[in-house]
């Protein structure tokens, strides 16, 4: 079973047959923290080599497919791109705007 995750123009596919085992929750941290620090977008290979630890394709692909889903990168054609922004200031400058109605 092959499975890809669309959305918008950008595909993660996830090629698997059958799961040998699911990532843990330091490898998902140590996943994010390697895309909040990366300077722009960076390719699965990429990825691999600045990790800290060596990782499963398997296990990138779904933590990545994960990340995805729940809107915290974005896959494009230059790679992938950390998009969250959990700062306090920016989430308080949030609740505070005002909405302007067309």
């Amino acid at each position: 079973m092959q499975e890809t995750i669309h959305k918008g123009e950008s595909r993660i596919h996830l090629n698997i047959g059958k799961l040998i085992h699911s990532p843990t929750l330091k490898t998902v941290l140590m996943v994010e923290a390697a895309l909040r620090n990366s300077d722009g977008p960076i390719s699965m290979e990429g990825l691999k080599r600045i990790m800290p630890k060596k990782i499963m394709d398997q296990s990138l692909r779904l933590i990545l497919s994960y990340l995805d889903s729940k809107g915290s990168i974005l896959v494009g054609p230059k790679g992938i791109s950390w998009i969250a922004n959990d700062s306090p200031k920016f989430l308080k400058m949030i609740k505070k705007a005002k909405v302007i109605e067309a």
